[in-house]
């Protein structure tokens, strides 16, 4: 932690000689889908894998504007600007710009089928700004407090983390309440158009996917330092980041904490085909001897694919490389994959045996902008698959995950899923519908069958014959619909209804979620609903 703040005060020192046009923009899918007819466009050629984005391109920086400034009045109306298109305070000075703001989220629900009432009680304050064109900075930090549906609370229990933020604390006798706060800081620099430099504690996303099996936004927020070079159809990413384990189970306790280095190159072949190239490694602070290692400088080196290498020749880190690709149909088709690979043993995967150590997992989706024509309609639908015990490793300090959540799919392993979303906005008015099918396969009398990244996989029943859903076999069905209005798209403030239904079956039980909640909501963070169970219950 102490290197990130150096690192951003280094990049503070620096910033007075700046002048680029590129915004760092928070990643939220539902901002993001808004700009599919300019990514997915065959007359485009824009690296839409790598998020959050500096939007700096001519064409996603008009739409980028009309969405910020949807609903301005030009004329001498300062009070409805400020209320309906304006940070609450939104300074503008010669050389530098700064805005801060309150973000309520505020809501309260029912679920019907627990005949329970639900509330999410959250305060969250932003502050950010630039200096000069080429420095952007964010500090944005929440209080939080909410009785959350039967099903989140089974998760919380078994993982301990309210999803996606921050451990959960309990503060009152209803087993369903929780309260928790969380921070998230960036600091970013942009010295040229080749360069860009970010710092901070936040999360990273790669895919064109609403899920990533390479690295995802679901886990909580880390701290970072990231190095992204643009080589006109060539973007590069070198990451390093520090994690929390506190699912650390492990022999040694002495400390919960781990390192992590990334690497991803995105390769627009041509307008139409990209292709992507990602690797990545985590190591623990302390090694299995019980010795601090701290930060390994070897992992300086910004060469993608060197210490997987490495490490699947003898290393004792846990590596993971992959791939991504996608391919522009049409206008408003577009084919996009991943392929993750966690350990591989050439006889095995192709006598495709259920061999204990291959491991991985595979994405395939279709996106796009204007379904059957109607203008702002966008659509995705995909399938992920990863193979029983991917991601895990022979110590939980070595897996892949941070801060007891995976880092990649927030189901963890050992599971088929097939999702579809459907968003369409009109003026206002933002409209989403999602639906998303699960099959998969839980422990069960204290047997790893490979859904839960943070147990031993050297603990497995059988070296082969295994195969996707092993052990209890659940099914779950998720549908969401939500319709918001939009009061101010700075801060994306707004009205919100929604509806969840949801079902989660196997032998041992059967849970039913049937809830409505409305509220006014803010901010651009993704918060994750359809999860699955880690264990039975």
């Amino acid at each position: 932690m102490k290197k990130i703040f150096i690192s951003i005060s280094l990049l503070l020192a620096v910033t007075g000689v700046a002048r680029s046009q590129a915004i760092y923009q928070p990643y939220s899918y539902q901002l993001y889908q808004k700009f599919d007819a300019e990514n997915y466009s065959t007359k485009t050629r824009l690296h839409t894998a790598l998020k959050p984005s500096l939007i700096g391109d001519s064409v996603l920086m008009r739409s980028y504007d009309s969405i910020m400034n949807y609903g301005r009045y030009n004329g001498d109306n300062a009070l409805y600007n400020k209320l309906f298109n304006e940070h609450q305070v939104d300074v503008k000075g010669n050389n530098s710009t700064f805005y801060a703001d309150l973000l309520p989220d505020f809501n309260i629900g029912r679920d019907f089928s627990k005949k329970q009432n639900t509330w999410l009680s959250s305060l969250g304050l932003q502050v950010g700004g630039t200096i000069g064109n080429k420095f952007y900075y964010n500090v944005t930090g929440y209080l939080n407090r909410s009785v959350v549906p039967a099903y989140i609370s089974t998760y919380i229990r078994q993982v301990g983390v309210v999803p996606g933020m921050a451990y959960a604390g309990t503060y009152n006798s209803n087993p369903n309440a929780y309260a928790w706060d969380y921070i998230m800081a960036i600091a970013s620099y942009t010295p040229n158009k080749y360069i860009n430099i970010t710092a901070g504690r936040d999360k990273n996303f790669i895919g064109d996917g609403y899920r990533s099996l390479l690295l995802s936004d679901y886990a909580s927020p880390y701290p970072f330092f990231k190095l992204t070079a643009n080589l006109g159809n060539v973007r590069y990413m070198a990451m390093w980041a520090y994690f929390n384990d506190p699912a650390n189970t492990s022999q040694l306790r002495t400390d919960q904490h781990k390192w992590g280095v990334f690497h991803y190159l995105d390769w627009n072949v041509s307008n139409r085909l990209s292709l992507g190239f990602y690797d990545s490694v985590i190591w623990g602070n302390v090694d299995d001897k019980g010795h601090v290692r701290g930060f390994d400088f070897n992992y300086i080196n910004p060469v993608i694919f060197l210490r997987p290498i490495e490490a699947a020749s003898g290393s004792p880190d846990n590596a993971l490389i992959g791939i991504t690709t996608k391919y522009k149909i049409t206008d408003g088709i577009t084919a996009y994959g991943q392929f993750s690979l966690d350990e591989f043993t050439a006889k095995e995967f192709f006598g495709n045996s259920g061999y204990l150590n291959n491991k991985f997992g595979y994405q395939v989706g279709f996106r796009g902008p204007n379904l059957f024509g109607v203008k702002n309609l966008n659509y995705l639908v995909e399938t992920n698959t990863v193979r029983p015990y991917t991601y895990s490793e022979r110590y939980s300090i070595l897996n892949y995950s941070e801060n007891s959540e995976a880092l990649a799919h927030p189901w963890g392993a050992n599971f088929r899923e097939v999702v579809g979303l459907l968003s369409y906005s009109i003026n206002r008015f933002d409209l989403m519908g999602e639906i998303d099918y699960g099959h998969y396969g839980l422990d069960a009398n204290g047997i790893n069958y490979g859904k839960d990244i943070f147990k031993n996989y050297t603990e497995a029943p059988k070296l082969y014959g295994n195969n996707i859903a092993q052990g209890v076999a659940t099914n779950m069905v998720y549908l969401q619909g939500k319709v918001a209005y939009l009061i101010n798209p700075k801060y994306n403030l707004r009205l919100e209804l929604g509806g969840i239904y949801r079902t989660e079956k196997n032998t041992a039980f059967n849970d039913k979620t049937a809830m409505v909640t409305f509220g006014i909501r803010s901010s651009f963070r993704n918060i994750y609903t359809d999860l699955a169970s880690y264990k039975t219950h």
